[in-house]
């Protein structure tokens, strides 16, 4: 039994991490961690200010999506 569990519980872990990459949900974390390795005396954004910047660049670039 408990190893039906463990399996149900991995199962749901590896399906929510999937879910949380397909809507981007590490972007910022990975961006904070590009910041502070390549560009260390840039300043580094809350995460309200990189999804408007992000989300202003995608109007203006539009060509990447489908719709």
């Amino acid at each position: 039994m408990r190893t039906a569990a463990r399996v149900c519980r991995d199962g749901f872990r590896a399906g929510v991490w999937w879910f949380n990459s397909i809507l981007g949900g590490q972007d910022y974390q990975r961006y904070i961690e590009h910041l502070r390795r390549r560009h260390p005396d840039r300043a580094v954004p809350t995460e309200r200010e990189y999804w408007r910047q992000r989300h202003a660049e995608a109007d203006r670039n539009p060509a990447n999506r489908c719709c």
